[in-house]
């Protein structure tokens, strides 16, 4: 028995030459996720300046428009720099504070699911109340509008805007900021190849 067990840990313990995929498909998934984000904000600069400052409607953050283009800049460089595997660990540095004032500054008021699911574990009394609102509107649209086409490209549901895909994506970039980009696949692992060369 305990020669099978090690048997089996030996063939576990071989794909460790594949540890270059994991990093790989942690940053290929980040990359359109923080393109979009920062692209949204470039697109609509003012806005996102005027939302980064309002106190009421908004984060009521200090500076907002040096905050505003650093937090969009870090996303869409980030991505580039992800994408190609350069500077991995140092670019998630300040990826990861983006994440926790997404995190504490907009989405911890609503808790952890991203979607209204009365059923979830982590559902609210906000969440709860979602359930009366959401049957209302499919009966309003079954109703009165073409329910079939509306929910063909998905289910009607309800945003609830909670912390639970930021703070997967702060998981991730924790990942990358302890084991770096990967082998292979990186400029980050080519260039550290080359200079320990050089150092020989």
């Amino acid at each position: 028995m305990l020669a099978t067990l090690n048997r089996l840990q030996d063939r576990l313990d071989a794909t460790r030459r594949l540890d270059f995929i994991a990093p790989l498909l942690l940053r290929l998934y980040l990359v359109p996720v923080l393109w979009m984000a920062g692209s949204r904000k470039l697109q609509h600069m003012d806005a996102t300046i005027s939302w980064f400052g309002d106190v009421e409607n908004g984060l009521g953050l200090p500076f907002p428009e040096l905050l505003a283009w650093l937090a969009t800049l870090t996303e869409i460089g980030g991505a580039l720099l992800l994408l190609i595997g350069l500077a991995v660990r140092w670019i998630s540095i300040p990826l990861i504070i983006t994440m926790l004032v997404a995190i504490f500054a907009v989405h911890w008021p609503y808790g952890w699911p991203v979607i209204a699911d009365p059923s979830s574990l982590f559902a609210t009394d906000r969440i709860a109340a979602s359930a009366d609102k959401l049957a209302k509107a499919r009966e309003l649209l079954q109703q009165h509008g073409n329910y079939d086409w509306l929910t063909s490209s998905g289910r009607l549901v309800i945003l609830n805007n909670g912390i639970e895909w930021a703070a997967t994506y702060l998981l991730m970039l924790l990942a990358l900021f302890f084991i770096g980009a990967g082998r292979w696949l990186s400029v980050d692992y080519w260039i550290a190849r080359r200079w320990r060369s050089a150092a020989l």
